[in-house]
């Protein structure tokens, strides 16, 4: 194994071209969003199906993402990327020229099972590459940044794509990414491969994709069921059951598929929650802005998606400009927290919104909060995560921090969309024989169910912000001293 620390130049832009990667599965979440009414009149499925283009992915994704992270270990980091990133671009270059929607919810899922293996193996790279304390927060800052605006700029430029070629380039784009990506880790990366012998656990895989699959697909079918559907908690029952018996099998298998180890560590567990609370957080913004700006205030997809545009802006701004200068000398316990409730008062921001609202004085002050928070979470949450991992372990580890931010999305797409629409039908428009009884008018309705809907995200920040508080140590989180780096 590579003892020796590569060049400086070498190491940052190994981390340009596993951020180009991230930012590809991030975006791939949100882009297609604002793509799907013109998509679906071009292959005319029905609203009902609509929800699978976005099901499929998360599905795929969350599932096999434990896998992905063992086999990136098992193959070297290396081989994963291109692997996953030949696998992504095929997939989207068949979804943008997909004529059937069977074809396109196939292309969809193909892009999550190879997300799974890339993400996994990108965030790996950044950990297992840079060790002097003031270079991995530089590194995991630009990657958390990266990753966390990915739902935003995927608002945007599927806004632009859509309005200006076609929907298909919501997908084809891709290409260019991911060729981008693969020059760079070609170059850059090495194959980071373990000369300690790594065995797949076969029974670990299998209970531990089937039971993310199952519990994904339990919030996913939440979206259109309602909580109150019996598959939909058959499904989570059942998923649940699973990933017990992962667990009790990892603490008794000789090569676990996730060693139990990464996740006892406080600090870690932690900061896998505040990762998991953030991206609920992440999923109600792009969900019920992107729909407010546009039918609500009427402004086009390109418009919406640069609307997000100082999101992305502040987030950045926090993660470089704090997060690197203070992560380092203080750790990740006071930027979490404090990001925390700088994200619940964003939420509360959006409480305020009404039917007359206007961008500058209602939305765009919530966006600049919120993304202020999310800048102080995201980077030292990552880094924490993965702060003392062995060199064979990281992609197990890269795979847990991508796991809970995968079901973070999935918990907070279907309990928040729930609520929502809950909440809409219980204060406006109810379904009578023969007639429709409106109580208030349907927009009113409507944004009464996204205001609720935000209420609960702030809840969950605040949660979040004293759970990291108690959690998460003070100081510097400690680094192995074999975490050497691979390119």
């Amino acid at each position: 194994m590579e003892t020796t620390t590569p060049p400086q130049s070498r190491r940052w832009w190994a981390l340009v071209a596993v951020s180009i990667a991230q930012l590809m599965v991030a975006l791939d979440v949100t882009i297609i969003n604002i793509a799907l009414p013109r998509a679906q009149v071009d292959l005319n499925f029905s609203a009902a199906n609509r929800q699978w283009l976005i099901t499929a992915y998360a599905l795929a994704f969350g599932s096999l993402m434990f896998l992905g992270g063992r086999l990136s270990d098992l193959w070297g980091r290396r081989s994963a990327l291109v692997v996953g990133l030949v696998g992504f671009a095929a997939a989207s270059l068949v979804g943008g020229n997909a004529t059937t929607f069977a074809v396109l919810v196939s292309a969809r899922a193909a892009q999550g099972v190879f997300g799974a293996l890339l993400a996994p193996a990108a965030l790996a790279v950044v950990t297992v590459t840079f060790r002097e304390p003031k270079e991995r927060a530089r590194a995991f800052v630009i990657f958390g940044a990266v990753g966390g605006s990915g739902a935003a700029i995927g608002l945007l430029l599927g806004g632009a794509l859509t309005q200006w070629t076609s929907w298909r380039w919501c997908l084809t784009i891709n290409l260019f990414f991911a060729a981008l990506s693969l020059i760079g880790v070609m170059l850059f990366v090495d194959g980071g491969r373990e000369e300690r012998a790594i065995h797949l656990d076969l029974v670990g895989s299998v209970l531990g994709s089937a039971g993310l699959f199952a519990l994904v697909f339990g919030l996913a079918r939440a979206i259109t069921t309602g909580w109150g559907d019996f598959d939909t908690w058959l499904s989570l029952a059942v998923g649940g059951i699973l990933m017990v018996l992962f667990v009790m099998w990892q603490s008794r298998s000789e090569n676990p598929l996730l060693p139990l180890r990464i996740v006892t560590n406080r600090t870690r567990g932690g900061s896998l929650i505040a990762l998991f609370v953030t991206t609920i957080g992440i999923f109600g913004i792009s969900l019920f802005l992107a729909y407010y700006l546009q039918n609500t205030l009427g402004y086009s997809p390109l418009k919406t998606g640069m609307l997000f545009l100082p999101l992305v802006a502040a987030l950045a701004f926090s993660a470089l400009l704090a997060s690197a200068r203070l992560l380092d000398l203080v750790g990740p316990r006071p930027l979490v927290p404090v990001g925390m409730l700088l994200g619940m008062m964003g939420m509360i921001l959006f409480t305020r919104l009404s039917a007359h609202s206007d961008y500058l004085g209602h939305v765009l002050p919530g966006l600049v909060v919120t993304g202020l928070g999310l800048g102080l979470i995201f980077a030292p949450s990552t880094a924490s995560a993965t702060a003392g991992i062995e060199a064979r372990d990281a992609g197990a580890a890269s795979a847990m921090v991508n796991t809970a931010q995968q079901i973070g999305g999935s918990v907070g797409t279907a309990l928040l969309n729930t609520i929502a629409v809950i909440t809409t039908r219980r204060v406006g428009c109810v379904k009578l024989p023969g007639q429709l009884v409106c109580r208030v008018n349907v927009t009113d309705a409507t944004i009464h169910g996204y205001t609720v809907a935000f209420w609960w995200v702030a809840g969950f920040f605040a949660a979040g912000a004293i759970v990291t508080f108690f959690m998460l140590e003070s100081g510097v989180p400690e680094f192995e001293a074999d975490l050497a780096p691979l390119i």
